[in-house]
This record gives structure tokens, sequence and C-alpha cells, in this order.
């Protein structure tokens, strides 16, 4: 039996690969490039939807590691259970962090500045002046504070804010400061002027930003959902923006992507992009050199970075 690799980037683009393995273009065509029984080592595509991502594991009998081009894994847990024993689910840490980075400031930055109104104004030949938010002196609150919510908090520093809150699954201290466990949530949503979504899509966050998470935040305050869309309540956040008592900033959403007539859309107060937080320029050559380097240490036996879990007779 071969050892394959399969790769969603055609491997002659990807220097630096070990040999050894035999390399297997897929990036979720209808046809596989090999029989799915021979691979080993299986790199999901990146941004294609679930089903698709999950199709072949059924039958990855012999697979050995399942490895994401995203930071968030939940696109691949259906298929969990498929697989045998042991293979390790690894995401690609340092891979989105400065792109995810960028773009939440940017939503911020835009939605308090009113960037949209402007744009809007501009087709109008409108001058439209007036006072807006600065994001300086605003307290702000991140939750989810993993990798992507530290790389937001870098970008914070130099815009003066007056505090950053963090929140995660469990409390830490870091040099920054501490950490608070999301049961702190309800004291720490009322001091914050803008609140950040950077966790991951799990049964415990599905629907975390609902009605009474929404209600506690201040009035004028504004939401920036960067995670998933299945974070927040859509018909709650709805209710919100339409009485006009916070603004939104989203990148993901909840359906996704948005059918024309989703009343989202035309909702008072919130700025939409299209899931862009991760795919820019900088995506294709941070997730060529993470291959290089996994598949690099996977040929060496040596321990693969970003580990997420191990399957294990419960999963099967």
């Amino acid at each position: 039996m071969t050892a394959d690799v399969w790769l969603p980037i055609p491997p002659e683009e990807i220097d630096g690969l070990p040999e050894g393995p035999d390399y297997r273009f897929w990036n979720g065509g209808e046809d596989f490039p090999a029989d799915p029984a021979d691979c080993a080592f299986y790199v999901v595509p990146y941004m294609k939807p679930s089903p698709l991502c999950v199709r072949p594991m059924g039958r990855m009998g012999n697979v050995q590691v399942v490895q994401t081009l995203s930071a968030g894994i939940d696109h691949v847990q259906p298929g969990l259970g498929y697989l045998p024993a042991g293979v390790r689910l690894c995401n690609a840490r340092g891979v989105h962090e400065a792109s995810t980075g960028e773009l939440t400031l940017a939503l911020i930055l835009a939605s308090l500045r009113g960037i949209p109104d402007f744009v809007r104004a501009q087709d109008r030949g409108e001058w439209l002046g007036g006072f807006r938010p600065a994001l300086a002196d605003k307290n702000v609150l991140i939750v989810g504070y993993g990798s992507i919510g530290e790389a937001i908090e870098d970008r914070l520093v130099p815009f003066e804010v007056a505090r950053v809150a963090r929140v995660a699954r469990s409390e830490r201290t870091t040099a920054r400061g501490p950490v608070h466990p999301l049961t702190e949530l309800p004291a720490l949503l009322p001091e914050a002027d803008v609140v950040i979504l950077s966790t991951p899509l799990t049964g415990t966050t599905r629907g975390l930003a609902g009605a009474d998470f929404l209600s506690r935040m201040k009035d004028g305050a504004l939401l920036v959902n960067v995670a998933r869309g299945p974070v927040v309540d859509t018909k709650a956040l709805l209710a919100e923006l339409e009485s006009g008592r916070i603004t939104a900033a989203l990148d993901v959403t909840d359906p996704e992507p948005l059918a024309r007539e989703h009343p989202l859309w035309r909702a008072p107060g919130v700025l939409i992009s299209p899931h862009v937080g991760g795919p820019t320029s900088a995506f294709l050559p941070r997730a060529k050199r993470l291959l290089v380097d996994q598949l690099n240490r996977y040929v060496n036996r040596e321990p693969l970075r970003n580990v997420i879990l191990t399957t294990g007779a419960s999963t099967r």
C-alpha cells in the first residue's frame, strides 16, 4: 500500500515537500485522485463546504493525519466519526492570524468612522460631514482569546484603546493581563464599547451571542463577528439592530452565504463582509510553509504542530 498525501494545492507548486509520499492533488473535484483508502495524510480543501470536505473521509480507513488550512475545524468534525482511532487532526494556526486581525480592525474602524455611509454619499455626490465615534479610548472585549484573539489585540494596541478585556474557555494569565472564563461574560459585556467574537464554533459557543448576551451589551456598542456565523443568534441580532440600540460588523453570518432577500442585508447599522478574514495574499505562502513543515515532520516521525485532537475508539 502506498502512503498517499492529498493536497488541495498542486504539489509542483510547493517547494520543499519531502520525498517519499505519493502526492495527489484534490481540491474538491467530483473524481478522487486515487483510492481514499491509500491516503495517509489528508489536507482538507480550503473554503469548501463541509459535505465536500467530509466526502472522502468515510473511505480513509488508513489515514493518520487530517490537516485543515483553516483555524476552525467545525467543517470536518462531521467526518471524524468515520475515521479510525489514532488519527491526528491539525489546524492552521499561524496561517490566518495576520489577515483576520487586519480585517477585524478594518471592520471596527469602518463601522465606527462611518466608511459605508461615506461610500454611499460619494455615489450620490454628497459631502457627508459630522462627528463619528473613534476607536481611541474605547473599552474592547475579545471573546475567544486564542492565536487570532492575540493577533487582534496586537493590532489594537496602537489605536490607544482604554482597555482590552479577554475571554476564553478557561481562565489564565498572559503577559498582557488576565483571560477571563466564559462564565464572567455577563459582567464584562456591559462595560464594552466593542465586542469582538473570535472564538471557535463548538457546542458551547453555538448561539453564544443570543438574546441575553446581546441585551447585556451597552447602548451604542459594536458587535464584530470574525468567528463563525452560528456563534451569533441571527434572529436576536436582527431585533437589536432594528431597534437601533447596537451596531454590528459581520464577516460571517448564519446562514452563509446570505440569500439576496435576507433581512440582515437591509438591517440598520450593520456592515457585512463575505467571509474574507482568511483568503488574502498572505494565505498561500503561509499555507505552503505550514504544509512543508508538517509533512517534513510527518515523514521524519517528528511531533506535528497544531494537533487539536486525536481520534479514539469513541469517535468511530
